[in-house]
């Protein structure tokens, strides 16, 4: 089938569900490319990122929501808002919880707020690493989340080793609704490149910093030159809160941030097929969590964070 034919589906699927619970993962292994960031600390996903995936004759666009949490400071507020705002608009609602965590209270303010928020479209239930678990607690669980509310289907899945999701995939491609498609078949997300490449430093630093740091620092890719050779150069700006951050970032003799950069770099000219010059700088900009542009830049509404 191409997009082309009479008979195409296509539509919005929100994927939503606490921080951790796999989301990224999923969106990922459903596109067949790395679109989202993924890394083993919470909150890392902070737009709305559209992945597109292709089911027969259907269009399934992904949105890969932050994680919904109790939040505490404005950027958190604006990123809960966007994940339930990603949940309102879509067509096809898919609730991630983990397996092996069960019905947590994150789970539990989640099933809370749902019926409210997703008006008439068709929400199922993903649970998630399944091969955590026996088969009874699994059955168990499902059954209990079934008695709180009332999934259109339920699956059990693991996001990180593809089982149950093609399934998943199958399924989604028969509830969306009969249209054209929304993308060209070849494009697999709706983010500027800007912001994907920034997304994967992002990934790099989260992965190489403890604790808070990674979640006071943002990065903006500041330009994008392509070069006659078929090469492109950017240029990326780290924006931290305090001159501290600065040097953990840089690292000894600068070894940290190289090991990011060339790290980033790869992944970059990977993911675009072609050569990469990447160019990190560093900035201090203590209110940047307070700063409209910033949100901006991150696809997020500045004003939910109020």
């Amino acid at each position: 089938m191409t997009e082309n034919s009479p008979n195409t589906r296509a539509g919005f699927v929100a994927l939503i569900g606490e921080p951790n619970a796999g989301k990224s993962t999923l969106l990922n292994r459903m596109v067949g490319a790395k679109v989202s960031i993924v890394t083993h600390k919470v909150q890392t996903t902070r737009a709305r990122i559209r992945g597109v995936a292709l089911e027969g004759d259907a269009q399934i666009v992904f949105v890969d929501t932050p994680g919904l949490f109790r939040p505490r400071r404005r950027l958190d507020r604006a990123m809960v808002a966007a994940a339930w705002s990603g949940a309102s608009d879509a067509d096809v609602v898919v609730l991630l919880i983990e397996a092996h965590r069960g019905i947590t209270p994150g789970v539990e303010a989640i099933l809370e707020s749902i019926g409210d928020r997703v008006g008439q479209a068709p929400v199922a239930l993903a649970i998630n690493k399944i091969d955590r678990v026996e088969a009874p607690v699994l059955l168990k669980l499902a059954e209990e989340m079934n008695e709180k509310f009332a999934f259109t289907e339920t699956f059990m899945i693991s996001a990180e080793k593809g089982h149950g999701v093609d399934h998943l995939k199958k399924w989604l491609s028969g509830v969306l609704p009969e249209g054209p498609w929304l993308y060209p078949e070849d494009q697999i997300a709706d983010l500027p490149m800007r912001m994907i490449a920034a997304e994967m430093t992002r990934e790099k630093l989260t992965l190489r910093l403890h604790q808070e740091l990674p979640y006071q620092l943002t990065v903006e890719t500041e330009s994008w030159e392509e070069r006659d050779d078929g090469s492109v150069k950017i240029d990326q700006i780290i924006y931290v809160i305090r001159d501290g951050h600065k040097g953990i970032l840089l690292g000894k003799k600068g070894e940290t941030i190289k090991v990011v950069g060339q790290l980033a770099r790869v992944e970059i000219s990977e993911f675009l097929g072609r050569k990469v010059h990447l160019f990190l700088q560093v900035k201090v900009r203590p209110n940047w969590l307070d700063e409209k542009e910033r949100y901006s830049e991150m696809g997020l509404d500045f004003s939910d964070g109020n």
